[in-house]
């Protein structure tokens, strides 16, 4: 069985941090045919959301989907939005936070993981050599860092 993203942990993490000390969290999200957010606030193919505890209603932060109600423009709107479309969390009054790269969705299949190729671990495009179909799955992934300002 493949390993877990830490991405939604991270994700969870932060929104906790930043609500532990009084800031306001926002997610920026890249919008594609899978997300469902109100496509009037979608700017260049992003959408920025307030996930504070006071602007959602019915907030899980689950491992495969972000989803809540939030009020836009007055009118309550159900949010659906797959993490791998998360680019980044963060505080809005300080900034603090951190970038993630944005995942291709890929639909959750019950116990179809073993039959399939492996899935590339976040940020791991560089790890598949051309002609490569998994071979040795005891070899370990090359850890990544991503900079965040």
């Amino acid at each position: 069985m493949g390993e877990t993203s830490t991405k939604p942990y991270l994700i969870r993490a932060l929104h906790e941090w930043c609500t532990d000390n009084g800031y306001t969290p926002y997610i920026t999200v890249q919008v594609d045919e899978h997300t469902m957010v109100p496509v009037a606030h979608v700017r260049d193919g992003q959408i920025t959301l307030n996930v504070g505890t006071l602007a959602t209603n019915r907030l899980t932060l689950g491992n495969e989907f972000i989803e809540f109600q939030a009020r836009f423009s007055g009118v309550t709107e159900n949010v659906y939005v797959p993490v791998g479309a998360v680019s980044a969390i963060y505080a809005r009054e300080t900034g603090a936070g951190m970038g993630f790269e944005v995942q291709p969705y890929e639909p959750p299949v019950a116990g179809a993981q073993a039959a399939t190729a492996p899935a590339a671990p976040e940020g791991s495009d560089a790890d598949a050599a051309p002609g490569d179909d998994g071979g040795d799955d005891d070899e370990p992934k090359r850890p990544r860092l991503t900079i965040v300002k």
